[in-house]
């Protein structure tokens, strides 16, 4: 990992991109030098369309862009609400799990391809009980995934928000793989209302291996998506969150993302802005 944070990296679905050349040219409009780079359209190109992905890494590597990390979508995932992304997601569905987990080898393959050394994924909705069979067959799976992307010496890390920091940390002191860690994304946490992003980042620091920058106002509705808003005009506390990741031993990468609304350069661009202040400040 980097010693010092990224802020000029950005996640490639923040932008939607048509190809690797619309890519390029969106981050450079972004003022950004870097990218996490979504790595299932690469591992499985769209059945019946041209092959647009399979020149990315090149593409980007002339471009004098760097891929900090790659992204794995497990297959199936709905997120219209969180229940359903609760009963979707991850590994904890039964009916796609052959699918993700034949879509993971795939996704090695890229990764170790493109010499990346990390790759990140939503593990599903972890149960807290230790004692329940559902929580043990995620662990299971979560172990297999594990080993496949350390085949090739790639570690993996587990998006925050789908369940309390506390659920979390117990399942990765018990899965006790060094090649296991956190995506902290501190929007998530308000975003699923699963607990403060500052308090939930000091029990994680041990295991966050990278960061997003993301900004959410909470539903104030249990149950209810919160909102993801730009960040700097959300509930992150943003000077206390950066002196948390500061205190983190991997020294993880920052990589902004944004999801909703229809100016996507322009909101990537004011986070990198104020990154760069907080930065300069702290």
């Amino acid at each position: 990992m980097s010693s010092t944070p990224s802020l000029s990296a950005v996640c490639s679905w923040s932008l939607a991109p048509r190809d690797p050349a619309d890519l390029i040219g969106q981050l450079r409009a972004c003022g950004c030098d870097a990218v996490q780079l979504a790595l299932t359209p690469l591992a499985e190109p769209a059945t019946g369309k041209p092959d647009v992905w399979s020149s990315a890494g090149s593409a980007l590597r002339d471009a004098g862009i760097s891929i900090v990390s790659g992204m794995l979508a497990t297959v199936g995932e709905d997120y219209s609400s969180i229940a359903a992304i609760a009963r979707t997601g991850g590994v904890r569905p039964d009916a796609t799990w052959p699918a993700t987990r034949a879509r993971a080898i795939k996704v090695a393959s890229v990764a170790r391809h493109l010499s990346l050394r990390l790759v990140t994924f939503h593990a599903g909705f972890l149960p807290h009980d230790r004692s329940d069979p559902e929580r043990q067959r995620m662990l299971e799976r979560l172990r297999e995934i594990a080993g496949i992307f350390a085949a090739g010496d790639i570690e993996i890390a587990l998006e925050t928000g789908q369940e309390p920091a506390e659920t979390l940390v117990e399942a990765l002191e018990d899965l006790g793989l060094a090649s296991v860690g956190v995506n902290f994304d501190p929007a998530n946490m308000i975003l699923y209302g699963s607990g403060d992003p500052i308090a939930a980042l000091a029990k994680l620091a041990p295991w966050v291996k990278q960061v997003h920058i993301k900004d959410a106002i909470a539903s104030g509705v249990a149950g209810q998506w919160g909102r993801e808003v730009p960040a700097g005009t959300g509930q992150v506390a943003w000077p206390a969150f950066m002196a948390g990741v500061a205190r983190c031993p991997q020294r993880p990468h920052w990589v902004i993302e944004r999801e909703a609304g229809e100016t996507r350069i322009a909101d990537i661009t004011a986070a990198r802005s104020l990154m760069q202040r907080l930065a300069s400040v702290g």
